[in-house]
């Protein structure tokens, strides 16, 4: 699985112009308007702000509500969208982007500059996880007139790098509705006003959510084409294949089926099934450690754990060979920065045992735990590889003397047990790759993000040199020594492994073949469907 993307613009003092859709698709037809997208979703979301939570399943739905500066074109190359267009200080400390007129938000108030200089400094730089990390050296968003915003920075910030992460790390929301008062307990957050080509209608929790086409659409021509998209909640695997082969479904994004249903339904004519348009969110599967419990405080344990785990027979027989061995924090698809290596904890049940008896848990007999208590894994309920992955390691953990218990919950108590309130020993789940790892790779080895801030480092791992490391690289406007320090961070999360990156896969979307102008950029999933629309049945 080699996924290939062109590089960001990276001259500082560039201009770009936007406003094109990304990944226009053309040959298919006369677009037909009307109908309704339903669109299957694993795990529910308890919020809806992309300004405040970083996620797919916060994009999959929130995106098409609300919108972003920049997102990226079918060739990935950034594209303006609430900014026309931008240009950058040769020095790196300044980026001056020029917004969109004549764009409203769906209650009717003109969108400006206030909303992005309220987005980016109380959203993105205080609560966006991911977004903390990135703003760190954001000192200020100045607003000289209503279609200005310009971002001032302590520290250098590559053009290439900020225009990479604003598709997921730059959604503006109207400072109008959250100013004053606590943006996480705002009503708006579970029922968005954006500016995007559908408004928010309803939110049924457990059942679905619904948005329906906005008519003052500011792209005009006729967009968007769809009437309404529905996105239902359906955890259940099978009942989910059910409703995509019935036709009551119609898209089943981010690997949302069992790979038994997805290798059956790439087999029938009527539905397309594959991995392109999610080149832009190459994934690792990841076990991460919570160094708080004692026994994983010691990195000889956590490596142990490691090199027990046999990934090629996993990938083999549990991932059905949709993915390889991860071989650090930066996947193979990363062209700008990734530097080939094996995998560095091969499965080697011996080693583990004797860095477990070296760190003083040795079995007191042959069949006996090493642990006096288990270790308490919380797998994440975004699909079956994170689902199979705690299996799998409960499994192979017996083997070495180390018992673990499995608990499974829902999305928000997943996310409220893990980054909130720590309760958890090891935990299974998703890192997603975007582009560039100051977007979001780093942030879940820096020190420093907010407590309850998902999929960031929430674990205790803190050392001062990953810090500088990550840090000085974000900054470093020259593209060799960035890619240098980041072989530096590489061999840093390899050595200490609070984040175990074990492998390495794309998305797989699953969808009707009436569904057209989909799939046209690398994150279409995540992406506005402005223009998507249906074929007749």
């Amino acid at each position: 699985m080699e996924l290939r993307r062109r590089q960001a613009l990276t001259g500082a003092g560039g201009i770009a112009l936007g406003g094109l859709m990304p990944g226009l698709a053309f040959g298919q037809g006369a677009p037909q308007r009307g109908g309704t997208l339903t669109v299957q979703i694993v795990g529910e979301q308890r919020v809806l702000n992309p300004a405040i939570q970083a996620s797919t399943g916060v994009y999959v739905m929130a995106s098409k509500i609300v919108e972003p500066l920049v997102d990226l074109d079918a060739a990935g190359e950034p594209t303006g969208v609430l900014a026309e267009r931008w240009d950058s200080a040769p020095d790196g400390l300044t980026h001056t982007f020029h917004l969109r007129r004549g764009v409203t938000w769906h209650d009717g108030k003109p969108f400006t500059s206030k909303d992005v200089q309220f987005s980016a400094m109380e959203c993105w730089k205080k609560i966006l996880n991911y977004g903390t990390t990135l703003y760190l050296f954001l000192e200020a968003v100045e607003t000289p007139d209503e279609h200005t915003a310009v971002f001032k920075f302590s520290r250098p910030m590559p053009q290439g790098l900020l225009l990479r992460a604003l598709p997921d790390l730059g959604h503006v929301i109207p400072a109008h509705v959250y100013e004053g008062a606590d943006i996480r307990a705002n009503p708006a957050n579970t029922a968005p006003i954006g500016t995007g080509p559908f408004k928010f209608v309803e939110y049924q929790r457990g059942q679905y959510l619904l948005a329906e086409r906005n008519p003052n659409y500011w792209r005009g021509n006729g967009l968007p084409y769809l009437d309404r998209i529905v996105w239902r909640f359906i955890s259940d695997r099978a009942a989910a294949a059910a409703a995509i082969e019935s036709g009551q479904v119609q898209f089943s994004p981010y690997s949302g089926l069992s790979l038994s249903d997805i290798a059956r339904l790439s087999k029938d004519a009527r539905f397309t099934v594959g991995t392109k348009g999610n080149e832009g969110n190459t994934a690792h599967t990841v076990c991460e450690y919570n160094l708080r419990r004692k026994e994983l405080s010691d990195v000889r344990v956590r490596r142990a754990i490691a090199h027990a785990l046999d990934l090629d027979f996993f990938v083999e027989n549990f991932l059905f060979g949709y993915a390889k061995l991860g071989t650090g924090p930066i996947p193979s698809s990363s062209a700008p920065f990734y530097v080939p290596r094996p995998a560095p904890y091969p499965f080697d049940k011996a080693r583990a045992e004797a860095l477990l008896d070296e760190a003083g848990y040795k079995r007191p007999s042959r069949n006996g735990q090493r642990f006096a208590q288990p270790l308490k894994l919380l797998p994440a309920p975004w699909g079956e590889y994170t689902l199979n992955f705690a299996t799998f390691i409960q499994q192979s953990l017996r083997e070495i003397g180390i018992r673990v218990e499995i608990e499974a919950r829902d999305a928000p108590g997943f996310l409220t047990g893990v980054y909130r309130n720590h309760d958890f020993d090891l935990t299974t789940g998703w890192h997603q790759y975007r582009n560039d790892p100051a977007v979001s790779t780093t942030v879940w080895f820096r020190t420093g993000s907010p407590v309850g801030a998902p999929w960031t480092n929430q674990y205790g791992y803190d050392n001062p040199e990953m810090d500088r490391t990550i840090d000085a690289a974000a900054t470093e406007l020259d593209p060799a020594r960035r890619k240098s320090l980041y072989q530096d961070f590489v061999k840093l999360a390899i050595d200490d492994l609070p984040v175990h990156m074990a492998v390495e896969h794309a998305f797989i979307s699953v969808y009707s073949k009436r569904l057209m102008n989909s799939h046209t950029n690398p994150r279409w999933a995540s992406s506005s469907w402005a223009d998507a629309w249906l074929a007749p049945a």
